[in-house]
């Protein structure tokens, strides 16, 4: 793939631009025109989720919650089945005796994930849930 690479001059406090190369170099930057373009694709991709509901979005729904709750585990993969268009892959990890851990993948619209991340996350018994959403990469 060919690309094509535009220079361009930024201006900047001397302060703000030594506090990024602090950052950068702790990331494992090379230069500071990789951190700029990650950070660039961050806010692309942060601004297509909040502008469209017709672009396909994937991300991953984390969380964890106590299976001794009664019915909880049942109720969370009747959920799971009733998503199942949506949900491409899910893990389950034994924390401790009392709680466990899921990650599932999801492919949708930014509506739809975040619909299905609240009812999970929202569900008697499950103590945290994070919602990460990110760019299927095709426009970048």
């Amino acid at each position: 793939m060919e690309e094509n690479i535009t220079r361009f001059g930024v201006s900047m406090d001397t302060k703000l631009l030594s506090q990024f190369d602090k950052l950068i170099n702790k990331k494992n930057y090379n230069n500071r025109s990789e951190a700029i373009r990650d950070l660039m694709r961050d806010y692309i991709v942060e601004n297509q989720w909040e502008e469209g509901d017709d672009i396909e979005t994937v991300g991953t729904i984390t969380y964890v919650y106590n299976h001794e709750v009664r019915e909880l585990s049942d109720k969370l993969t009747d959920m799971q089945h009733g998503h199942h268009t949506n949900i491409i892959s899910s893990m389950h990890v034994h924390l401790d005796k009392h709680n466990c851990l899921e990650v599932m993948v999801v492919k949708g619209t930014p509506k739809l994930i975040s619909a299905i991340a609240d009812e999970i996350i929202s569900t008697k018994g499950v103590k945290h849930g994070k919602l990460i959403m990110t760019t299927t990469g095709k426009d970048l």
